[in-house]
């Protein structure tokens, strides 16, 4: 066992007397070792009860013959954070918790580990640690929020409660209606109940065989989701105490090539957030898979999106679709096209992709729909390149609620800040395409989630009028024609930053186009007058991460050789 390293011969006398400082007794130190990496936080919905969790997780580890070990990592709440400079602080988050779990596990040498995220950036911050480790891991979240719902019975959420801001600042909804939302959208412990990034990704970890069924949709704090804890417990400690398992269930040879490429074809499917493809990058990379930005569409082009979800449809949220079958439902119905888009590939549960799915069947066809009746026969997001995006930008064509042609007026905005105040000062007309620009990775620092202004835009009723583009990012609540990620972003001189006010920008969805009409000669001229902004710091985190950081097109991930 890796743990020996710490526990076993004479030199370890005084490893071992730290270790029974902490309670363990003679028969522990012939037992696996079992890290539980937990990001219980009680300023975050979906997070505030995971301490009961990891009770939950322990008893049953002790029970099945394992000695638990449990450890914190950090978490932001991005509901929280938005709309202020504390969503600066979000992404970077997303590399602390990685080097966090990389930091116990190795320092500890433990033998395997049972990982307990929910929201946003934790779970991908999660994955990429737990890949460096690369000893069995077990992913068990801590579950969706239920729904809420209004006085007079409209389901609502999160994304509700944003757009609702808007609808208020526009005189179309009431004080009183207002505070109807706020009381009602998020009635329950749980991941925001819509197909967020938190439940975006938490799908995506059953997509790629690392958590076990049920994962993504079963609702937080019901006894159907405390089994789901216990049995991950017992799968990690049954691989824990074989020799053999522990190899052969190292994190790399579940989460391989095929696992990646299964969780980009299960996110079109399902209309992901646009986040899980920044996530998504980051995490194959980690795992050394040689996937890049221009694999999604070729992807997305084999895929029918079949399950829409809010914020694309906002009567549908997550335990409409585990009633409806859960993911492995639109993973069965997937393999009907006929085109072997999902691969098989082995999985944490001990089975593989194809028999893990090979019972599931859809239960309610009105939630998730046949291949013979898709929303679209493309999946629900893409990638747009052109001058403007040389490197590309992530539009999520699951939430385009206008055109998917267009071409309009730029108006500018550096930073966020700006954009809402001239947002809600009706500087943005019908035809306009917004320019939100210094967001980015660098640029931000921090690649701010911009759920405030696109909500705006709906509530004021340009969502099928307008469009948005940014070096930064969206909330997986977004909806509209909001394109992000935008590379080369403005901070490292990218075509976003020479933007002015008046010039045309074009945007092709299906012909994957994002562009400005200007000639090279002019973006030339534009290009020797250019110098990027740079925003003020006071903070010594954002400072190292703007120095370390890399841009969306490849994960934002941090370098390691400078």
């Amino acid at each position: 066992m890796r743990s020996n390293e710490i526990k076993k011969g004479y030199d370890r006398t005084p490893h071992r007397s730290l270790l029974r400082a902490t309670g363990l007794q003679d028969e522990d130190f012939d037992k696996p070792f079992i890290g539980i990496a937990n990001s219980f936080i009680e300023l975050i919905p979906g997070h505030f009860f995971l301490n009961k969790v990891g009770e939950i997780i322990k008893d049953e580890i002790k029970a099945n013959g394992c000695v638990p070990f449990e450890f914190n990592t950090i978490g932001v709440d991005d509901g929280i954070a938005m709309g202020h400079d504390g969503m600066l602080f979000s992404l970077p988050s997303r590399e602390i918790i990685a080097n966090s779990i990389e930091t116990v596990m190795n320092a500890h040498k433990l033998d395997a580990m049972i990982a307990v995220p929910n929201c946003d950036k934790i779970v991908p911050g999660m994955i990429m640690g737990a890949l460096r480790v690369d000893v069995p891991t077990v992913f068990v979240s801590g579950g969706p929020m239920e729904k809420g719902y209004t006085q007079d019975g409209k389901p609502i959420d999160l994304a509700t409660a944003f757009e609702a801001v808007g609808k208020h600042e526009s005189g179309e909804m009431s004080d009183e209606e207002l505070k109807d939302i706020e009381c009602n959208a998020c009635p329950s412990g749980g991941s925001c109940s819509g197909m967020f990034t938190a439940n975006s990704m938490n799908t995506l970890m059953e997509a790629m065989g690392i958590a076990l069924p049920g994962n993504g949709t079963i609702l937080a704090l019901t006894p159907e989701r405390e089994e789901l804890y216990r049995q991950a417990a017992r799968r990690i400690c049954e691989i824990a105490k074989d020799e053999k398992a522990r190899e052969d269930y190292k994190l790399k040879n579940i989460l391989n090539e095929n696992a990646v490429r299964n969780a980009f074809a299960v996110d079109m499917a399902m209309g992901g957030s646009s986040n899980t493809v920044l996530h998504m990058l980051a995490i194959a990379k980690e795992a050394g898979v040689n996937f890049n930005l221009e694999d999604i569409n070729s992807i997305s082009k084999r895929v029918s999106h079949i399950a829409k979800i809010s914020p694309s449809l906002s009567t549908v949220h997550m335990e409409d679709i585990n009633k409806a079958g859960g993911v492995n439902a639109v993973m069965k119905e997937m393999t009907k096209r006929g085109d072997d888009i999902l691969l098989d590939n082995p999985t944490i549960s001990g089975v593989s992709t194809l028999e893990k799915i090979k019972d599931s069947e859809i239960k309610d066809t009105n939630i998730i729909h046949t291949i013979d009746d898709p929303y679209s026969e493309v999946g629900g997001l893409a990638i747009l390149y052109g001058n403007l995006a040389e490197q590309g930008a992530v539009i999520k064509t699951a939430g385009i609620t206008g055109d998917r042609v267009l071409t309009g007026k730029a108006v500018c905005f550096d930073g966020q800040p700006e954009a809402i105040a001239g947002i809600v000062g009706g500087k943005v007309k019908a035809g306009d395409v917004v320019v939100i620009r210094y967001e980015g990775p660098k640029g931000g620092p921090g690649m701010q989630e911009m759920l405030a202004p696109t909500s705006l835009i709906m509530g004021m009723g340009l969502g099928d009028k307008v469009a948005l583009i940014t070096d930064g990012r969206f909330s997986g609540a977004t909806r509209g024609a909001s394109i992000g990620h935008v590379s080369p972003e403005a901070a490292e001189g990218g075509m976003i930053g020479l933007l002015k006010d008046g010039d045309e920008i074009h945007i092709d969805v299906d012909k994957y186009i994002l562009s400005v009409n200007l000639t090279d000669e002019e973006i030339e001229k534009r290009k020797a007058e250019f110098t990027p902004l740079k925003k003020p710091l006071n903070s010594s985190w954002l400072g190292q991460y703007r120095a370390l950081v890399t841009n969306a097109s490849s994960g934002a991930v941090l370098k390691t050789d400078l």
